[in-house]
C-alpha cells in the first residue's frame, strides 16, 4: 500500500463526526459527493457567529451589526480570490447550486425567443435540466443535448456541429455527480462563445477537488455549493461576469436589492446586492470562507493528488469482486465510484453496507438520464474525500463482496 500523500490521521481529528459509530460500527462515510462532513474549524466559526456577534447586516450603525457586515463581505473575498473571479462583486451569495442556476434561468426569460436553443449535456444532475426545461416553456426555445458515451464521457463533435448563431445558452456540469467524470469544460466554453453563446457551469461537484480559475476558463457563470466543500447546507456562491449580471433583472424583490423605492417606481442597488434579496444566511456565508480557508491550509493540489491515490486504491480493489461494474471510466475522474453487482439491485447493496456502518448512496442520484442511458435502475455510489483512508477503501471493498455472499 503506497504512504499517503497527506497526513490523513492528522486532517480526521479536525472531523468528530469521524469519531461516531453506526450499527455497531465504526462510521465509514463515503457519500461526500452528496454532502461532505464539516471540520471543527468551521462548527467554531458557526458557534462563533451565533456566540458573539449574530446581527443583521448592511443596515446596523452597532457594533455588531458592522461585525456581522465586515465578516460576510471579507467571506466573498475570500471566495473571490479562492475561485480567481476578477472582482468581488461577480460573486453573489445564493441559498446553494439550484438556486444559482435558477436564477441565471430566469433571468435569461427576457432574452430567448421561440426558435433559439440552449444546450445541456447529457451528463446532469436534474437541477441543471428542469430549469432549462421549465425556460424553454416560457419562452418557446428548444433545448438540445451533448451526448455521452458507455464511458461516461461527453461526445462533443455533434455539439460543435450543432451550434449555430440560434444558440444563446449552454449549460455542463465541470464533474458529474453520478459517475466522477471531469467534463472539457474548457473545450465548451470556447466552442459556444464562437458563436456568442453564454455558458454556466454547475461546479458543485469539482468545487471539493478542483479549484476553478474562472478568469482563465472565460466562463460567463459558475455555481457552487459549501456543503460539498466542509462548510454549511444553505449556502453558495453565483458568480457571474459583470456585464452580464448588469443585465440580468433581479430574480426576487425584497429589501436589500433596492437602491429606492416609491409606489410609483422602484430602482435596484448595483452589483452584488441587487440579486441578494431579503435577510441572507449570514453565518452560512461566513463558515462558508472558514472552509475555505481550512481547504487551502492543506492546499488543493494535495487534495487532490491523495483523492486521486483513494480513487485508484479503491476501484482496484473493488474491481476484484466477481460481478463488479463499474459507470464511468473516464480518463478523468474525481473521486467518485458508481457500482452494481450482477444479479443485484443497488439499494440492497447500500442496505446491507449500512448494517456495517459503510455509508454510500444507492438509486439514480438525480441524474436519472444517465441511469437511462445504461439501462438500470441506479447504482451504488461510494465518493471518498480527503479525510478517507486507504483501509477504508479496503474495507469497503470487504464490505461489498459480504454483500454479494450474502445476497446471491
Amino acid at each position: 500500500m503506497k504512504t499517503p500523500v497527506l497526513d490523513v490521521a492528522r486532517i480526521r481529528k479536525d472531523f468528530p463526526i469521524l469519531t461516531r459509530e453506526v450499527n455497531g460500527q465504526p462510521l465509514l462515510y463515503l457519500d461526500n459527493a452528496a454532502t461532505s462532513q464539516t471540520p471543527v474549524q468551521v462548527i467554531d466559526t458557526i458557534v462563533d457567529y451565533y456566540s458573539r456577534y449574530n446581527a443583521n447586516i448592511h443596515r446596523g450603525v452597532h457594533t455588531l451589526s458592522q461585525e456581522a457586515t465586515d465578516a460576510y463581505e471579507q467571506a466573498r473575498v475570500k471566495i473571490q480570490k479562492h475561485f480567481n473571479a476578477a472582482k468581488a462583486h461577480e460573486i453573489l451569495f445564493t441559498s446553494g447550486t439550484t438556486h444559482g442556476i435558477n436564477l441565471v434561468a430566469q433571468g435569461f426569460t427576457e432574452f430567448l425567443k421561440p426558435g433559439d436553443e440552449i444546450w445541456v449535456s447529457a451528463l446532469e444532475h436534474h437541477s441543471n435540466i428542469v430549469p432549462w426545461q421549465m425556460l424553454c416553456q416560457r419562452t418557446g426555445a428548444r433545448l438540445r443535448v451533448i451526448p455521452m458515451d458507455e464511458k461516461g464521457e461527453l461526445v462533443l463533435q455533434p455539439f460543435r456541429e450543432g451550434l449555430s448563431n440560434k444558440t444563446k445558452l449552454v449549460f455542463c456540469n465541470h464533474v458529474s455527480n453520478a459517475l466522477g467524470t471531469v467534463n472539457d469544460i474548457e473545450a465548451i466554453i470556447a466552442a459556444a462563445h464562437e458563436v456568442g453563446a453564454a455558458v454556466l457551469v454547475d461546479g458543485a461537484q469539482a468545487a471539493p477537488h478542483i479549484a476553478a480559475d474562472l478568469q482563465a476558463l472565460d466562463v460567463d457563470f459558475y455555481t457552487v455549493s459549501a456543503h460539498k466543500l466542509c462548510g454549511p447546507t444553505g449556502v453558495g456562491i453565483l458568480y457571474g461576469k459583470e456585464a452580464w449580471l448588469e443585465k440580468l433583472p433581479p430574480y426576487q424583490g425584497g429589501g436589500e436589492m433596492i437602491e429606492t423605492v416609491t409606489f410609483d417606481k422602484t430602482t435596484y442597488a448595483g452589483l452584488p446586492h441587487k440579486f441578494e434579496a431579503g435577510t441572507p444566511n449570514i453565518c452560512g456565508g461566513i463558515a462558508f470562507g472558514a472552509a475555505l480557508d481550512y481547504l487551502n491550509a492543506i492546499g488543493m493540489d494535495a487534495i487532490a493528488a491523495y483523492e486521486d491515490q483513494l480513487l485508484a486504491h479503491a476501484t482496484e480493489a473493488l474491481m476484484k469482486i466477481p460481478g463488479m461494474k463499474i459507470y464511468g471510466e473516464s480518463a478523468r475522474k474525481t473521486s467518485v465510484i458508481s457500482f452494481n453487482l450482477e444479479g443485484i439491485h443497488p439499494y440492497d447493496v447500500g442496505t446491507l453496507l449500512d448494517k456495517m456502518g459503510i455509508a454510500v448512496r444507492t438509486g439514480h442520484h438525480c441524474a436519472q438520464p444517465i441511469m437511462d442511458f445504461y439501462r438500470i435502475p441506479g447504482t451504488v455510489r461510494a465518493s471518498f474525500s480527503f479525510y478517507n483512508t486507504l483501509e477504508e477503501a479496503d474495507r469497503l471493498a470487504a464490505g461489498v463482496e459480504r454483500a454479494r455472499q450474502m445476497l446471491s
